[in-house]
């Protein structure tokens, strides 16, 4: 297990210096954030944030995300320069030594969360989300923003692509993302590059929104699609585990051994009930997850990817960009390296 860290590049406020004094951190995770989606990374921006990372002493093999532009989610017409676009960043990444991409097929919306700095009893704030609150929003007329979001759209723009979704079905989203795998994944192969999608965050329609990545059906179904190892998972417990029928354990144990978990992001969270939770501190007992439970059948499935310290607290006082400060996210890379060595001496 390789653990790993999010940056978001040199304007990130959590800067290189910080995280290559996290113990037993290999590398981190970033992207080139500078470039419009579906359009060709420049190799010397790729370049400047692999120097800058080994410069400090930390791997860059992880790029979170390469986004998928909606032409290519919608099977629009002209798609096709899009996903070789697509297929030119895996190349240029896969030279630059790149192993894993981090990826999503979420229409329109990436992780979604009604609160941004919900009060915990602790006096820490953190991430939420309250079922209820989003169901009564209407996202056209609603001002949505949240860090972590590759693209925003303007208010136009938004309400077109609603529209366009509106006619999009499960069906027809699982039909293009087939088409996107079977064009990329032969690059893959070629550059050594792991595709690993990430679950739907939360793992349900939203906004009327179809959503596929949700739990053990979809992977399953995600695998036969494309039957290349490449085409793999990123395996988040606290988007998963906002379902709380999702069973994290099984679904590590059913699918690890088919080596298809190329990163993980190991984060708790407390489901308050119905589809409502908030993000908590890393520990089981801070949450509704077993991570010593989770962390154990990665080991004994075999897992040997990259993992990374999810959405942390905002503690201490740290002021930044909510669930990505230091502080929380330090003390969850900690304290699953622990976890990782000790089932890992007792097996």
């Amino acid at each position: 297990m390789n653990m790993t860290f999010r940056w978001y590049g040199p304007d990130d406020p959590v800067t290189l210096d910080h995280i290559r004094q996290i113990p037993c951190m290999s590398g981190v995770v970033t992207a080139v954030y500078t470039v419009p989606v579906g359009e060709v990374w420049p190799q010397e921006d790729i370049d400047a944030l692999k120097r800058q990372a080994e410069e400090k002493g930390l791997a860059f093999e992880v790029i979170e995300s390469v986004p998928v532009h909606e032409d290519i989610k919608l099977g629009a017409p002209g798609c096709e320069k899009y996903i070789e676009n697509y297929c030119e960043n895996v190349r240029r990444l896969g030279k630059a030594g790149v192993k894993c991409i981090c990826y999503n097929f979420m229409p329109v919306f990436d992780w979604t969360r009604s609160e941004l700095k919900r009060p915990l009893p602790d006096g820490s704030t953190a991430l939420a989300y309250d079922d209820e609150t989003v169901c009564s929003i209407d996202p056209v007329k609603s001002e949505l923003s949240l860090p972590g979001w590759d693209e925003s759209y303007t208010r136009d723009e938004l309400r077109t692509l609603m529209e366009r979704y509106a006619k999009v079905s499960e069906e027809d989203l699982w039909r293009n993302l087939g088409r996107f795998l079977d064009a990329v994944i032969p690059v893959c192969e070629e550059y050594g590059v792991n595709m690993a999608i990430h679950p739907d965050d939360p793992p349900w329609p939203i906004f009327g929104l179809p959503r596929i990545i949700t739990g053990a059906d979809s992977y399953q179904r995600l695998f036969a699609l494309n039957k290349s190892k490449r085409n793999g998972v990123t395996l988040c417990f606290g988007s998963l585990g906002a379902d709380p029928d999702n069973d994290l354990e099984g679904i590590i144990r059913r699918f690890g051994p088919e080596h298809r978990f190329h990163f993980v992001h190991a984060r708790n969270i407390k489901n308050t009930g119905g589809r409502s939770f908030e993000e908590a501190a890393h520990p089981s007992a801070c949450g509704s997850l077993d991570m010593a439970a989770l962390l154990t059948a990665l080991y004994e499935t075999g897992f040997d990817g990259y993992m990374r310290p999810d959405h942390g607290r905002m503690i201490w006082g740290e002021e930044g960009r909510p669930g990505y400060g230091l502080y929380d996210r330090a003390l969850g890379a900690c304290y699953l390296t622990g976890l990782w060595e000790a089932i890992r001496k007792k097996k």
